[in-house]
């Protein structure tokens, strides 16, 4: 049964597809079952992986709005992942579902038929606490929130904290944070130091111990349409990647170590 994490920030520029495509790569390289979701109108985690944007593929607005089979739309990729897409029609989700029966559901129930497929499913969530988002917290267990260290880190994570919480209320009671993960980090700046300390003092466990460099080479991959595993696998970014995968994964064992003691 698959895990599904959302990777979430309604701030942009903070690591989110960077984090969705190269955390996919490295669990996929533990040779674990990875799907990775696009559920950005921009579509980056889709080129970001070398997949083309062209008409007659089938994306994630098929699967919302079209209610084609979620297994129609999966795409293979050359990374050891497989891709549900995203292409521009993406923009329209939000407005165009609106009206619909279940809005809040339509990710969750295409994604059925697919958990048993997989060990874990990420979603690249949009920039924004909308309709596309809500739908990747319904269908997810957890929420991994990349946030960058710079001075205004902390701003708007209260009202995603908000909306995580509220989506735990009315439709998803199970909903976790699976972590908060510092990107961009330098740690040649007075800055980027002082913005661990204040999100680790506010977070406590829940930031992971794995932080993600300011990197070129991260930067660059994209535009390659390789993961930075592929790219540059001796990178500071392709290191820190499979160190948070391992961390990923640790945490998973422990919690099933933690729940079958307290069931015994």
């Amino acid at each position: 049964m698959a895990h599904v994490i959302s990777i979430a920030n309604q701030k942009g520029g903070v690591g989110k597809t960077t984090t969705a495509i190269n955390l996919a790569a490295a669990l996929a390289a533990s040779e674990l079952r990875v799907l990775l979701i696009d559920s950005d109108p921009q579509g980056n985690s889709t080129s970001g992986v070398g997949v083309s944007k062209h008409e007659d593929r089938r994306t994630i607005y098929d699967v919302l709005l079209r209610q084609a089979p979620a297994e129609h739309a999966v795409t293979d990729t050359e990374f050891g992942m497989s891709l549900l897409p995203a292409d521009q029609n993406l923009v329209a989700t939000n407005l165009d579902l609106v009206d619909q029966e279940e809005r809040e559901s339509r990710l969750k129930t295409a994604l059925a038929s697919l958990l048993e497929k997989y060990d874990y499913i990420l979603i690249d969530c949009p920039p924004a606490l909308d309709l596309l988002t809500l739908n990747a917290f319904v269908a997810s267990d957890t929420v991994l929130v990349p946030i960058q260290c710079e001075f205004f880190a902390l701003e708007g994570i209260s009202q995603l904290m908000d909306t995580i919480d509220r989506t735990k209320k009315a439709f998803n009671p199970n909903l976790g944070i699976e972590g908060v993960l510092l990107t961009m980090y330098d740690d040649r700046t007075n800055l980027t130091r002082q913005v661990e300390t204040d999100l680790r003092d506010f977070f406590g466990t829940q930031v992971f111990q794995t932080v993600i460099p300011r990197s070129v080479k991260l930067a660059e991959a994209p535009s390659f349409g390789k993961t930075i595993l592929a790219y540059d696998p001796r990178s500071r970014g392709a290191e820190a990647y499979i160190q948070l995968a391992k961390e990923i994964l640790a945490n998973a064992q422990r919690a099933r170590t933690e729940s079958a003691q307290s069931v015994g």
